[in-house]
């Protein structure tokens, strides 16, 4: 439930942005199964995910916990490269191998974000990201055991990651198993920690805490199959006066 959700934005009048709550919009039709594996994951958040975040964030500096956060962030270096140019995104690319040089030399292996500093953001790109720009429709919503939000498209580019990472690749090949291990708890810790309170105010302030995260789901994987572009689907319609010409 924990991991690519975010904050749910709304419209003025108070009414949720795209995707919406309800309606045919949810493209859930598994929703009663994925109700339940919802249930069971929240149960799994609030009893161990959530007081293990509270006492990382109460027991670590946040400059430490900035430094884990880095850290993960250039170790994925090599799958957004391929993402990268998987997309034919070429100007991407070099971002992001310039940022990987920068931040594991003049960064102490990532420790620190030098590259951002100094007007190089830090960019996420996934293979289920890659799916959506060759068109690839995402299929139902899913709600996965442990994992939370999720559809077809996007589980199975998780999975194939997963399985594909190099770091992983190297990791298992090599026998260091628990550097898998310790960089997995320490993405979940580290996404924890940093929705902490927006999940708790989702959760306050949702009439229905399932949907909602639905919706911010959704938003946050547009924004990031978009790019920070504008979705092309909140633009008004402009009526074709060609249709009905003026007598």
């Amino acid at each position: 439930m924990l991991l690519g959700v975010s904050a749910c934005a709304h419209n003025p009048d108070g009414s949720p942005q795209h995707p919406a709550l309800a309606g045919p919009e949810a493209n859930d039709p598994l929703e009663g199964m994925n109700r339940g594996i919802f249930w069971f994951n929240d149960q799994v958040d609030q009893a161990v995910l959530r007081p293990v975040a509270q006492a990382y964030r109460w027991a670590i500096p946040a400059a430490l916990r900035d430094a884990v956060s880095n850290v993960l962030n250039n170790v994925r270096s090599p799958l957004t490269l391929a993402n990268n140019l998987l997309q034919g995104d070429w100007d991407g690319a070099g971002v992001t191998v310039e940022r990987f040089v920068i931040n594991s030399t003049v960064g102490i292996g990532g420790l620190v974000d030098v590259a951002a500093a100094n007007g190089i953001p830090y960019h996420y790109e996934s293979l289920s990201q890659t799916f959506a720009v060759w068109g690839i429709d995402e299929g139902p919503y899913l709600v996965l055991p442990f994992l939370g939000a999720s559809s077809v498209r996007d589980a199975v580019g998780f999975g194939l990651e997963a399985w594909g990472d190099p770091v992983t690749r190297v990791s298992s090949n090599t026998n260091n198993d628990w550097a898998n291990y310790t960089r997995v708890g320490l993405t979940v810790l580290d996404v924890r920690s940093t929705y902490f309170e927006a999940l708790d105010d989702l959760r306050k302030n949702s009439v229905d805490y399932y949907a909602a995260i639905r919706a911010a789901y959704r938003q946050q994987r547009d924004g990031y199959v978009l790019n920070g572009k504008a979705d092309p689907r909140q633009y008004p319609s402009i009526p074709d006066y060609s249709q009905n010409p003026d007598p």
